[in-house]
């Protein structure tokens, strides 16, 4: 009878996961919208809109085609968004960030860098694409923070959108000297 109802019980979590633990970026709430990663492995993206007749904008969670390995069905705690000084109603990234010391100093932390693999492979990526090598600006961030900011502005962070059509290709791999285990999430 034991083994039966284990079975039952197996075969009705299964059944549950596939009808409803999926998880689809259009389907969460605004306030868990950025930061996470839908069950195809696609980063979420909330975008506003302009809501028609109203000078008001409107929140909306999307799918965006930035796919990250190995993280699939992932909701940012609220320990790393604290931890990296981000913000859960962030709209689109930029570079910018990087220029705010205070920011650069959160997403360096030990509490940040080594517990929060999402946010860090977000940012890593981020930087790679601006010309940064994020574990590199981090080390010189805590030997030398003047050296940081001064090395981020002369690296042409933040000077401008980059196109589509120019960007280079950035793996969403976290660097091996970025990993860390999932037990110490």
């Amino acid at each position: 009878m034991a083994m039966a109802m284990a079975i039952l019980f197996l075969a009705f979590s299964l059944f549950l996961h596939g009808a409803f633990g999926d998880i689809v970026c259009e389907e969460l709430p605004i306030g868990m919208c950025s930061f996470s990663i839908a069950s195809s492995g696609k980063r979420c993206l909330l975008e506003t809109s302009a809501t028609h007749g109203v000078s008001t904008m409107e929140y909306q969670c999307t799918t965006s085609e930035v796919v990250v390995k190995d993280m699939p069905e992932w909701i940012e705690s609220n320990e790393c968004i604290s931890a990296c000084g981000v913000d859960r109603y962030s709209v689109g990234l930029s570079s910018d960030s990087f220029l705010e010391p205070q920011f650069t100093v959160k997403l360096c932390a030990p509490a940040c860098f080594q517990n929060c693999p999402n946010i860090v492979d977000l940012y890593n990526n981020l930087a790679l694409a601006e010309g940064i090598f994020l574990p590199g600006l981090c080390k010189t961030q805590q030997t030398n923070p003047h050296r940081a900011m001064s090395q981020l502005r002369s690296s042409g962070a933040a000077s401008g959108p980059v196109s589509a059509e120019t960007a280079a290709p950035v793996s969403s791999e976290i660097p091996a000297s970025l990993a860390c285990s999932p037990a110490s999430m």
